[in-house]
């Protein structure tokens, strides 16, 4: 009785020392928030962070308006709705793949992916289509095809004609490139693909495999050292694939002026910023994503091969055509592949992610069933499955209504996974079952539920074994209900109610004004000379603004921008600090840019109108319902903040 007694005691204080190791900072309706959980979303949510009074109040002041969002979302039942369940069950799922592989295997393949991210190889392939559920004659017609097409090749054809031939490959751009796919590394290909390609010799043909598309063979023409990564900007002076002759050679002579410009000195940023034809870079500079070795970016070979023959940052190339125009291109920063160990982190993430994971959750479910103690009565159990399967099945119309029985079908350790739990997968898995002899069709299902059955009882265990996934999945879970709950009741509550909206800018009008504007069309030119110019042809009042630039630009299209707009005084660069006045101002220099101005109207501040501040208004709103509905909660919803373990964090 007193060793039982010591037990119980010795239970009590282990349990009172780790409640004292990770004390509660924080309650909302009763609900603790130890310090232990608290710290790790500061530190997730602040790169420099700082422990003094007021750095852990203004968090802290952010940390409770969160979670009384959260609580009530709760409250009004949003972690019920099917919707976002499933959502929430989709992430859990993401969440969960690192812990259901088997680690050992797994670092053997994120391992292999390094040493192929340090080498690319370039192949050209044919691909004969097939569907992942075919039928075994179309399975056997699609392989005697590739067959007589690698045949046809090892009896002297050329692979690119092969390739792009009649009744060749299947891949439409194959007519275009012969079946070349060009450089490439690891995760940039599906991987039976890449796995193929990294183990066939330069100039040899594969053997075929399959992969999701169906039939390949492939044949690896080249194999180099990986050139690393590399940053870029370019210049773009586009064309239109229905771009005439005199489009091309306009294009062409816009580009080489640029380049001309460049040559003398002038600023890439600048001329990208002004002239390039890439809207998605222009704003920035020309700045493109980074590209290369293992990097999901890729660019048309022509554009890479240009970028990595630059040697130098800061180097830029003479204008190249690709498919899309025109370009310059400046490197701005080469990286060679990293080390191992810098790049592993990366590596297993993406690993987990691929179509070479699956290798690895197969060994993990056999090391689980030896852990657990697996028992298999599949052979009795599923023996009412093999005779009631009839054609309805592969339709979704076949049901196990008739199944009275409930046996162990395997058994994991005390757990048992039932013939009712497998009549449930079957009725919801039917769709792309290939028809087929019921004992293959049944022993196919069976497989797959195994799996499927034996890593979900798994995956319920991991929120108790590894305290780091049950807090990667309570914030997806207050993330998602975060969000809904803020686009119900602030985001679009504000948009939808237009009468309230309304209201609140009536109220709040004199907050919405127009400052000092002109209403002017501005004349941006290359240099003096040009402002010169058109200044002479704009004191003809007859001579309007498309007039002026069709000569200005007859010989160049960077001589002049014209634009016609509202301009306001104190946000627009040229017109800060300066006084205008009607007709034609004097033309005038600002950054190496030269300004004419010919304003019609000088507008005085004014209220702007609903239709001209609807924008910023409904942004105020939204901080207005926001601020209110805050208020509302704080006196529903019951907290308690213990300020000793706040202050106490960073100690």
């Amino acid at each position: 009785m007193k060793k039982q007694l010591l037990i119980v005691l010795s239970l009590i204080l282990s349990f009172g020392a780790l409640a004292q190791k990770d004390p509660v900072l924080l309650e909302i309706n009763g609900k603790p928030v130890t310090k232990s959980e608290f710290l790790q979303i500061y530190l997730k949510n602040n790169n420099d962070p700082k422990y003094d009074k007021v750095s852990l109040d203004e968090y802290l002041e952010l940390f409770k308006k969160f979670k009384l969002k959260v609580a009530e979302a709760e409250a009004l039942g949003y972690d019920t709705i099917p919707k976002l369940k499933k959502e929430l069950d989709g992430y859990r799922k993401q969440l969960a793949l690192p812990y259901l592989i088997d680690s050992a295997k797994n670092e053997a393949l994120v391992k292999e992916a390094y040493d192929r991210t340090k080498n690319e190889v370039r192949a050209s392939h044919i691909l004969i289509r097939l569907e992942s559920n075919a039928s075994p004659a179309d399975t056997l017609s699609a392989y005697n095809r590739i067959m007589s097409l690698k045949k046809r090749i090892e009896n002297g054809e050329a692979f690119e004609n092969v390739a792009k031939g009649k009744n060749g490959s299947d891949d439409p751009s194959a007519a275009n490139n012969g079946g070349d796919v060009g450089f490439f590394t690891a995760f940039q290909m599906v991987y039976p693909f890449e796995d193929m390609a990294y183990n066939t010799p330069v100039n040899n043909i594969s053997e075929p495999f399959r992969t999701r598309f169906g039939y390949h063979i492939l044949k690896v023409t080249d194999k180099r050292p990986a050139r690393g990564t590399i940053k870029t900007a370019h210049i773009m002076v586009a064309v239109s694939k229905d771009a005439s002759k005199d489009d091309i050679q306009a294009a062409e002579k816009k580009i080489n002026e640029l380049y001309e410009k460049l040559k003398a000195g002038e600023n890439f940023e600048a001329l990208a910023s002004d002239h390039s034809d890439d809207p998605s870079t222009s704003n920035k500079g020309g700045v493109l994503p980074q590209f290369g070795t293992g990097t999901t970016t890729r660019m048309v070979p022509v554009f890479e091969d240009v970028a990595f023959s630059l040697k130098n940052d800061g180097d830029f190339s003479s204008p190249v055509r690709t498919e899309y125009g025109f370009h310059i291109i400046k490197r701005l920063e080469w990286k060679d592949v990293q080390v191992f160990t810098e790049m592993k982190k990366e590596l297993q993430g993406r690993v987990n992610k691929d179509e070479r994971s699956k290798k690895t959750q197969d060994s993990f479910v056999s090391k689980l069933k030896n852990e657990y103690g697996y028992k298999d009565y599949s052979k009795k159990a599923l023996k009412w499955f093999i005779k009631n399967i009839d054609s309805t099945y592969y339709v979704g119309k076949w049901n196990a209504d008739k199944l009275k029985s409930n046996k162990p079908v395997f058994t994991l350790g005390k757990e048992k996974f039932t013939q009712q739990q497998f009549a449930n997968y079957m009725v919801v898995n039917y769709r792309n079952v290939r028809k087929d002899d019921a004992k293959v069709v049944i022993k196919q299902q069976f497989l797959a539920w195994e799996k499927e059955a034996i890593l979900a009882s798994e995956e319920g265990k991991l929120a108790g074994k590894y305290p780091e996934f049950k807090a990667l999945v309570n914030e997806y879970h207050d993330g998602i209900l975060l969000y809904e709950i803020m686009t119900d009741k602030v985001w679009n509550k504000a948009m939808k109610d237009t009468t309230g909206l309304r209201e609140f800018f009536n109220v709040n009008r004199s907050k919405y004004m127009w400052g000092n504007r002109v209403d002017a069309v501005v004349y941006e030119c290359l240099n003096m000379d040009i402002a010169n110019e058109v200044t002479k042809m704009l004191k003809n009042d007859t001579i309007n603004s498309k007039h002026v630039l069709d000569k200005i630009n007859k010989d160049s299209e960077l001589n002049l921008r014209v634009r016609t707009n509202k301009f306001d005084k104190e946000s627009t660069s040229f017109l800060k600090g300066r006084d205008m006045k009607i007709g034609l101002n004097k033309a005038f220099e600002l950054d190496g840019k030269f300004y004419i101005i010919k304003v019609t109207e000088l507008l005085d501040p004014k209220e702007k109108e609903f239709s001209e501040a609807k924008g910023a208004a409904t942004s105020d709103y939204q901080n207005f319902l926001e601020k209110n509905w805050l208020e509302e909660l704080a006196k529903k919803h019951a907290i308690k903040i213990n300020y000793d373990v706040l202050y106490s964090l960073g100690k």
